[in-house]
């Protein structure tokens, strides 16, 4: 994407009663026969950790794709690279709403799925993308193309692509539009730009790319160099989070440590993926500015699944449960439980509230698999396709308001969701744009 994505948040804060100097895991103020805190802490952490597991098994298989479209270069191969790509943002996708309660995930985030990218940093682009930015020294550097980068004025040796180049220039500069690593760096390697602006049509990069005997595009073998460094750093960073979310791993134990509060850290996840990354900036931000590539999976049209998958990531964790690529159901204790215990009324709500966001999303992800790409619906003009947007946008508002009923009525402290300008402050939003 041509266009960096500055992340312009700001904070929408959730007053609620203080719980005062109880201790987070007790278990007095609920009936005896209510879920503890504890048991739905320990849920919590079962389910990150089978997402995550899911998650870095698909990663392996879109690895393998790889290899094949490597050894074997051809539409076929390419297609399935891409199938497999698919596939794996399935169970990531699930894993966001571990993401703003937890500061390891957090921190770790930025390495696997930050986004939009300026793609002139990895590879060649279309003319109409422009050698330079104001912004971005970095915005044509074409990595695969130049075995000699100038980075932060000082000259870096790229004669080989490896990990560890990879991981220098993640955010080089501390510019967030320079993305190196992750699954978009990958998205990209594999469909190439979308050029299609709102008409129909994802990226076409063709697998000729990726084939020295006939390269097209220019530099196939550190093409394939890229490409195969990004992918392993993918399963290595998505292994890493799996060892965190293991008996005794780091962010398992944070739910516990001393003065941590498990449920603020999951209704601070909930609240803040609902309400200023997907609300805001993942969706707010393109209708506001009916610009094409403002979406998730730009190069691959595959937004619509990244936005769904989002969403039944939040009903995992509120319901407290995750089915597993094989079938398999995790279950537990769940949030939705100590809330009923409280009021039933609320969290049949919030139940109510979560169901109409998925039936909203679910009808958008059809109209995109149908009708046409997210893209082409956030397009100015296009009544029916923003209107189809703008009702996810308001179900995922309200959902988010019925999370404060929640925290208020499970007594929390006050908790702060990440916001929005694009929903708090939309003249902002389309300034910081111009």
């Amino acid at each position: 994407m041509r266009i960096a994505l500055v992340s312009c948040r700001s904070s929408v804060k959730l007053a609620a009663a203080a719980l005062g100097a109880a201790l987070w895991f007790a278990t007095t103020a609920l009936p005896a026969s209510a879920a503890t805190v504890k048991e739905v802490a320990d849920t919590y952490a079962d389910i990150a950790l089978a997402t995550y597991e899911d998650a870095t098994t698909r990663a392996k298989a879109l690895k393998g794709a790889i290899e094949d479209l490597i050894a074997t270069p051809s539409d076929s191969t390419l297609g399935a690279a891409r199938t497999a790509w698919k596939a794996a943002r399935v169970p990531y996708m699930q894993t966001e709403a571990f993401r703003f309660g937890n500061k390891i995930v957090d921190e770790w985030e930025g390495r696997v799925n930050a986004w939009p990218l300026d793609e002139g940093l990895i590879d060649y682009v279309d003319q109409g993308y422009g050698t330079a930015s104001d912004s971005n020294p970095l915005y044509a550097a074409n990595v695969i193309a130049n075995k000699t980068l100038t980075v932060g004025g000082r000259k870096v040796d790229a004669s080989a692509i490896t990990k560890e180049l990879l991981r220098s220039l993640q955010e080089a500069e501390r510019i967030e539009a320079n993305v190196a690593t992750g699954y978009h760096a990958i998205e990209f390697l594999l469909w190439g730009q979308d050029l299609n602006g709102t008409g129909p049509g994802a990226g076409t990069r063709p697998a000729t790319d990726y084939d020295p005997k006939r390269c097209t595009g220019g530099n196939c073998d550190r093409r394939i160099a890229y490409l195969r460094a990004a992918m392993d750093l993918l399963v290595e960073d998505l292994e890493e989070m799996v060892g965190n979310w293991k008996p005794g791993g780091a962010a398992r134990k944070a739910l516990a440590e001393p003065g941590i509060d498990p449920l603020a850290a999951i209704f601070k996840g909930l609240g803040s993926l609902s309400y200023g990354e997907m609300a805001g900036e993942r969706m707010k931000l393109g209708l506001l500015l009916n610009d094409p590539e403002e979406e998730h999976d730009c190069f691959s049209d595959n937004t619509h699944n990244s936005h769904y998958y989002d969403v039944v990531g939040i009903e995992n964790v509120y319901l407290g449960r995750y089915t597993r690529i094989d079938g398999t159901a995790i279950t537990g204790a769940s949030v939705s439980d100590l809330v009923k215990a409280k009021s039933s009324d609320i969290d049949d709500r919030v139940r109510k509230a979560l169901a109409v966001t998925n039936a909203r999303m679910t009808a958008l992800k059809v109209r995109a698999e149908t009708i046409e790409a997210y893209d082409q619906m956030i397009g100015e003009g296009n009544k029916e396709g923003n209107a189809v947007v703008e009702s996810v946008i308001e179900a995922l508002i309200a959902q988010t308001r019925e999370f404060e009923r929640a925290i208020a009525a499970l007594e929390l402290k006050s908790i702060e969701f990440e916001g929005s300008n694009s929903l708090d402050d939309p003249d902002k939003a389309l300034r910081g744009k111009k």
